[in-house]
């Protein structure tokens, strides 16, 4: 329900404001500690992560061991597991951690919603499909109209889909039903996938007095992303992923997050999503301490990583490379070229067709 919903029906409600930055910190510890165990951990969302267990059979023994070691290590770095007497840092006893095993990321996800909280269940190899065939059809990577369709045509787990003839499946939802009958029978077993996490380049910047206004946060977002840029591990790469976070009044923070779809290395471009998440979802409260974030980079063209010491610099080097990317393309569909040099002629001449010729343009 909303807030004002919720207000009417209790009006001595307390309002708890979302504190992003703990629950981010919170969740950055958990991978830490699961990286103890396995070199292989993949971060999904907040709160959900896959760890790869291939090879550490002969270090902990069969999974009922390699699990009790996860569950050791999550109780280490404070959060709760079942009924243990660790100190946590989440008070409500139902969000204990739910562990599950299984061949494949999709299997050990369904297994760990189906476990109670601070238990596990495995799913041993060979049982897949008997597992899976029980369970609800919702479990599947489903769009509305997908699942809409398939309950009107009376599938309700994952058994009855799985019992009808693939190529039924492909006709009716096309490529994506192919995988779904693939997950639902058991057949796909996509394997964990290690992802190394970079060193963040970080600027933060504390008030005297809290600030509240947008305009004077777009303007620290702003210096911030500058002094950013000028450190020197960001020389000739370009920032994919920019974060920004904040310590509010009253204990409470805010936390937002953007991935360029065009990596950049202009301030111009940094600031914009930040601005925009800004305007969507302003801070709670007055902000006492600003943070930006650059977490993940891509590298720019081979003159770029030699030459380039600034970001003026690298915005041009990578303009040029999409450029000579995208005129290629065009040539290459169209089969001849449409894009075209000006270049002057006669422009002295009072005919103004005489001024200015055409030529095709060569990336």
């Amino acid at each position: 329900m909303t807030v004002s919903q919720a207000i009417g029906l209790c009006p001595t409600l307390l309002l708890c404001e979302p504190d992003p930055v703990h629950y981010d910190e919170q969740f950055a510890r958990l991978i830490a500690a699961l990286g103890g165990v396995s070199p292989v951990v993949e971060p999904v969302e907040l709160g959900r992560a896959f760890v790869g267990t291939d090879g550490l059979e002969g270090l902990f023994g069969a999974p009922e061991e390699i699990i009790a070691e996860l569950q050791l290590r999550i109780a280490d770095c404070g959060l709760r597991i079942g009924g243990t007497n660790v100190e946590s840092a989440i008070a409500n006893p139902q969000s204990a951690i739910r562990v599950g095993w299984g061949r494949g990321k999709f299997v050990s996800w369904v297994a760990a919603t189906r476990a109670r909280p601070g238990q596990a269940l495995i799913v041993r190899p060979g049982d897949e499909g008997k597992f899976l065939a029980a369970q609800s059809i919702a479990v599947l990577p489903l769009d509305p109209d997908t699942y809409r369709r398939l309950r009107q045509l009376g599938l309700r787990t994952l058994g009855a889909l799985a019992a009808l003839p693939e190529d039924a499946v492909v006709a009716q939802f096309g490529r994506p039903g192919r995988r779904l009958w693939r997950l639902a029978a058991g057949q796909i077993a996509e394997p964990v996938v290690g992802r190394v996490a970079p060193e963040p380049i970080v600027a933060a910047l504390t008030f005297y007095s809290p600030v509240a206004g947008r305009e004077l946060l777009e303007l620290a977002l702003d210096h911030l992303i500058a002094r950013a840029l000028k450190h020197p591990r960001r020389s000739g790469w370009r920032v994919q992923v920019i974060r920004a976070r904040a310590e509010l009044e009253q204990g409470a923070s805010w936390l937002v997050e953007a991935t360029l779809k065009d990596p950049s290395a202009t301030r111009e471009h940094l600031l914009w999503p930040l601005k925009t998440q800004l305007e969507r979802s302003p801070p709670a409260g007055a902000v006492e301490r600003l943070v930006v974030e650059f977490t993940a980079f891509v590298p720019g063209t081979a003159e770029l990583q030699l030459f380039a010491r600034d970001a003026n610099a690298a915005a041009r080097a990578s303009r040029r490379r999409s450029l000579h990317a995208a005129a290629a393309e065009i040539k290459l569909r169209i089969k001849r070229p449409m894009l075209y040099h000006i270049i002057a002629v006669q422009p002295w001449s009072r005919l103004p067709e005489r001024r200015y010729a055409l030529i095709d343009y060569e990336p």
